[in-house]
């Protein structure tokens, strides 16, 4: 009685779709871009489990639906025992061997290898990931019989199941995006701007009134953000870049709005304009137009380095478009950061544009991880063509990024796609922790891009196409940092990129999606050119950035 009740409960379990299952999880047991832990394992082995066991049934169905022929019985068992033998068997020896491929990666990261492999975790996890799926499959399944049920009171079966499924369809739809999604939106960003110190948490703004935030500034303290507060107080003070270049410096200007200190990207642009002109920002000789991370954040490895190398002579600016953490933003905010960049460059360009050449800062675009998207999306070429800016230099560009996407199809080929050259290398050049966009076949043109992207970066080379085709750098011999055995399946490869994407953020310094000083530094001096400078100079640099220093090069508040 308690075995039909569950039976039930449960529904029909099928053998052969389990076995499909199995294989998928001995393909998420192979190595992708970054490490994975036991438990992570777990998860994803379970959740790609759950979805070939779908993709069985949803076969099944359609075998059914076509009236093809079918095995029962004996015949059946047989069949269903021949292929799960060697399957089995052939799933604990990937199951075996998935350390020896996590170390791999591991130790081409400089990561300490794994001295176990926990079997019995990644087992476990991967059961009640599974369990946890299957249960909500089957919810799902009970609802559309319900609605059916209802439809074939009113209309023939085989209307009432297609409209039965369309209403599943949207039930769902509308219950995960305007129910669950909204909740998880509303509830992140509250959460977020909490945690950036807003209004009654601000501590005190700066004394001098050529600060922004000052008592003489036009943006409000208390409504910047922490991220903003961080980054007007912090970096390279003048007497800071004085004493690393033993020349004489000025204190950078850096302007930054936070998202409440207006309603609309346009107030917030107009604002940003309105202070960087109060502190004299277009009288610096280099300007740079900065988008941030999603919460606000602007990388001070990124930033310290390009103001010692123009002795303070720089102005950065920045504005913030949303309070939540890039792959939440890159999904739930999109638009929002586009938007943002767009007016912020607009309003900065629009007025750089109106001053004499010969007595107006040199402009450049820059961003990190989210932020490159939206400034590239705001430096639209066709725009700047008759009053260009100087150039460019985003990191960590992510792979929906259009204008990234194109500049990679027109990669000279046989260059890898992970460190693609671009033409002669005059107007577009790549970096990475292996390259330093200095070496190309021509000089620099008036206009200098230059790309820096890790070849183990998920947020960069994810690839949506990998639900059915392998990403154009799995094709490629395998970069330094990249292990040696990658394998591509279907399905199971885009899950992985999918995890790698949320794991990037955490590994180690100069792999992932974590971009560091020493790497930032090569770009900026190919990008902006600055006087006085020699590759002696960025050696020291390097070495004043990675020694003492956690995050930038700045050791005082300013």
């Amino acid at each position: 009685m308690g075995n039909r009740r569950l039976a039930r409960i449960m529904g029909p379990f099928s053998v052969p779709c389990l076995l499909l299952g199995l294989l998928f999880f001995a393909a998420s047991l192979t190595p992708s871009l970054i490490p994975r832990g036991p438990a992570v394992q777990g998860i994803l082995g379970g959740l790609v489990t759950a979805i070939g066991y779908l993709i069985g049934q949803v076969v099944a169905l359609l075998w059914r639906a076509a009236d093809l022929p079918r095995l029962s019985g004996r015949p059946a068992l047989v069949l269903t025992t021949v292929i799960s033998v060697p399957l089995l068997g052939f799933f604990f020896w990937v199951l075996g061997y998935s350390r020896t491929w996590q170390n791999d990666i591991r130790t081409k990261m400089g990561m300490e290898p794994a001295d176990a492999l926990h079997l019995a975790t990644i087992l476990l996890v991967a059961v009640a990931t599974f369990a946890v799926a299957f249960a909500l499959g089957r919810l799902v399944a009970s609802l559309f019989r319900l609605i059916r049920a209802f439809f074939y009171r009113i209309m023939p079966p085989r209307r009432a199941n297609v409209l039965g499924f369309v209403a599943v369809v949207l039930i769902l739809f509308v219950v995960t995006r305007d129910g669950i999604v909204d909740r998880v939106v509303t509830g992140v960003d509250e959460s977020y701007e909490a945690a950036q110190m807003l209004f009654q948490n601000a501590p005190p703004p700066p004394g001098d009134p050529g600060m922004t935030g000052s008592a003489a500034s036009l943006i409000d303290w208390a409504a910047m953000g922490q991220p903003g507060r961080d980054f007007i107080t912090t970096g390279p003070t003048a007497g800071d870049i004085a004493g690393f270049t033993g020349r004489p410096a000025l204190d950078p200007i850096r302007v930054y709005v936070g998202r409440a200190n207006g309603a609309t990207p346009q107030e917030r642009a107009e604002l940003a304009l309105a202070e960087l002109i109060r502190q004299g920002g277009f009288e610096r000789e280099v300007l740079i137009v900065a988008s941030p991370t999603g919460t606000g954040w602007i990388d001070p490895g990124m930033q310290d380095p390009v103001e010692y190398m123009h002795d303070g002579d720089i102005a950065t600016v920045v504005a913030q478009y949303s309070y939540l953490q890039s792959p939440l933003a890159l999904i739930l905010e999109t638009s929002t950061g586009l938007e943002q960049a767009m007016a912020l460059q607009d309003a900065i360009h629009g007025y750089w544009r109106t001053l004499p050449e010969d007595a107006r800062p040199r402009f450049y675009a820059n961003g990190l991880s989210l932020g490159a998207w939206s400034s590239m999306h705001a430096t639209n070429m066709f725009r700047l063509l008759d009053d260009p800016i100087d150039g460019a230099y985003w990191v960590g560009p992510p792979f929906p990024s259009a204008f990234w996407n194109y500049v990679q199809n027109q990669r000279n080929p046989g260059t890898p796609w992970v460190l693609p050259t671009i033409g002669n290398g005059s107007l577009v050049r790549y970096a990475s922790n292996t390259a330093d966009a200095s070496e190309a076949s021509a000089d620099w043109g008036e206009m200098r891009i230059a790309f820096l992207q890790y070849s183990s970066d998920p947020v960069v080379f994810y690839d949506p196409r990998s639900l059915w085709r392998a990403p154009p750098w799995m094709l490629e011999p395998p970069a330094e940092d990249v292990s040696d055995h990658l394998f591509f399946m279907p399905v199971v490869t885009q899950f992985q990129l999918a995890l790698d994407m949320a794991l990037s953020f955490g590994a180690p310094p100069g792999h992932g999606h974590a971009y560091y000083a020493e790497d930032y530094i090569g770009p900026w001096v190919q990008v902006t050119a600055p006087e006085r400078w020699t590759p002696e100079d960025t050696a020291r640099l390097i070495e004043h950035c990675d020694v003492g220093y956690q995050l930038g090069c700045a050791n005082s508040q300013r």
